[in-house]
């Protein structure tokens, strides 16, 4: 037996599907979840409460984007939307965010790509958070393409995706304080 027990295959080629599943391997990106199986999540958003989700970066990783895609619900009566990049660390500390995008539209189905306000390089390698906040007066968040995973059984184990802040309007939270887990597991890569 070596170092990986029984297993005696190249482990970085049993892991490639986490990022690169049908994706192009000539255009850099990370991805949290492979293309398929997604799904519809109409409960991957609440109005004014940040979602994220953890995302491994390499090391020398230049992340300029996060993309979110949005399923057939269309984001309604928007007044504050963005999303945002997390450390890696114990508390996760904010790092970038995209522009508000105040009452701009996000139409059903509709694949979302926003620009970091500065692009972050990864000086080391591990789980970062992507996060999408939504808040609106009158209408209703987007559904989110995605999965739906379970919360952390063993000891050390990342959260899926979770929650956290409320009354959430221009600006992400410093830090990802108190989260709770979420079941839906909203796609994100980073660009």
């Amino acid at each position: 037996m070596s170092q990986l027990g029984q297993y005696v295959g190249v482990p970085r080629d049993a892991l490639a599907h986490f990022n690169t599943l049908g994706r192009p391997s000539e255009v850099f990106h990370r991805a949290n979840l492979p293309r398929a199986p997604l799904d519809d999540l109409a409960n991957a958003l609440t109005d004014a409460v940040m979602t994220s989700v953890p995302i491994y970066l390499h090391e020398g990783d230049t992340v300029t984007n996060l993309t979110f895609i949005s399923g057939a619900t269309a984001a309604s009566g928007p007044t504050n939307w963005w999303f945002a990049l997390y450390s890696n660390a114990a508390t996760p500390a904010l790092l970038a965010q995209t522009a508000d995008q105040t009452t701009a539209a996000w139409a059903a189905d509709t694949v979302m790509t926003l620009p970091l306000q500065t692009p972050q390089t990864i000086t080391v390698s591990g789980i970062y958070w992507a996060a999408v906040m939504f808040h609106h007066t009158t209408g209703g968040v987007p559904s989110l393409i995605g999965a739906h995973g379970a919360k952390p059984v063993l000891a050390g184990e990342h959260n899926l995706a979770q929650t956290s802040g409320s009354g959430l309007t221009a600006t992400a939270p410093a830090t990802i304080a108190s989260p709770t887990v979420q079941r839906p597991v909203p796609l994100v890569l980073a660009t």
